[in-house]
């Protein structure tokens, strides 16, 4: 089955926070109050990924001064800057009825394309070990564990420079 991908609206948040839910511990899970105050924040860096007319993936981030994700950036989404130089990652999740179908790639590479397309610097964000290499796969660079205690779980800072 074909997929598509899109900008998400306002409509589609409820379905992000629970594909969120989904995919990361309560700890680290953003909450759909969450999720409804970034969207209204920056609108423009949510995605979803839609197999069957059904949304079964999301991505999503805000823009930044300089390529780090700080921990600030979760809690706040007035620290996103419209004319950021990088674009973050704060999340990337695929329902698991379908994950393992290449859509996780998908969808990064089409936030890959949008973010160089808009000009931005780069891309990043931050992943647990098991992750490092599939963000590799697509030229992330590993820039060794993060000052992030995001959800109380060690992270990886990862980089790719355009």
């Amino acid at each position: 089955m074909p997929t598509t991908i899109r900008l998400a609206t306002s409509l589609d948040i409820e379905r992000i926070a629970e594909i969120e839910s989904q995919g990361f511990p309560v700890e680290e899970a953003a909450t759909l109050p969450i999720f409804q105050r970034r969207f209204n924040a920056f609108p423009e860096c949510f995605f979803v990924l839609e197999k069957n007319n059904q949304i079964v993936g999301q991505i999503n981030g805000c823009r930044y001064s300089a390529p780090e994700l700080p921990d600030i950036l979760y809690e706040d989404e007035h620290q996103h800057l419209k004319e950021g130089a990088y674009q973050t990652v704060f999340g990337l999740v695929i329902a698991p009825d379908f994950q393992h179908q290449g859509l996780a790639h998908q969808l990064l590479e089409h936030f890959i394309t949008v973010s160089k397309e808009r000009g931005v610097k780069g891309l990043v964000l931050t992943c647990k070990d098991k992750l490092v290499g599939f963000y590799e796969q697509h030229g992330f660079v590993c820039q060794g564990v993060s000052d992030s205690t995001h959800g109380g779980a060690v992270w990886n800072d990862m980089l790719l420079n355009f």
